[in-house]
């Protein structure tokens, strides 16, 4: 062994464990954020949707209109006072930011018809990509 100052050192044994409780506590932090943030994340408005047999949407980045209980059009959460201003609202919606596909959610205790009329109204200013958004049976 080597002399240093009168007194002898030791080697200290080579310790190549990973100590996992600091990682694990990271990942289990990050889970949690995850779950918290992941409903803030979803656009548009809070409505109760009809349950169906459906796949999950996968794609986030959707313009998001909502029909509310009510009769109410939102376009992402903004609010819309007529059809005929619906129009306006969403084509500054949808070239401003350059979204390519909408989700349509439309309260399960609202007429079909209101719901097709928004619809309707996509579709005459050629939107050709759009979703109908529902809960999926348990």
């Amino acid at each position: 062994m080597l002399r240093v100052g009168g007194r002898r050192r030791r080697r200290l044994p080579v310790n190549a464990e990973i100590n996992l409780t600091n990682l694990i506590d990271v990942a289990f932090v990050l889970l949690i954020i995850f779950m918290i943030t992941a409903p803030i994340l979803q656009g548009g408005i809070e409505v109760a949707l009809p349950q169906a047999d459906a796949a999950p949407i996968t794609t986030s980045d959707a313009l998001v209109v909502s029909v509310a209980r009510n009769g109410d059009v939102f376009v992402e959460k903004v609010k819309v006072a007529s059809l005929d201003e619906f129009e306006n609202v969403f084509r500054t919606y949808a070239t401003g930011e350059k979204r390519k596909q909408v989700t349509l959610k439309g309260d399960r205790a609202v007429p079909f018809g209101a719901v097709v009329d928004v619809l309707g109204r996509m579709v005459r200013m050629d939107i050709a990509d759009v979703g109908l958004a529902v809960e999926p049976r348990n």
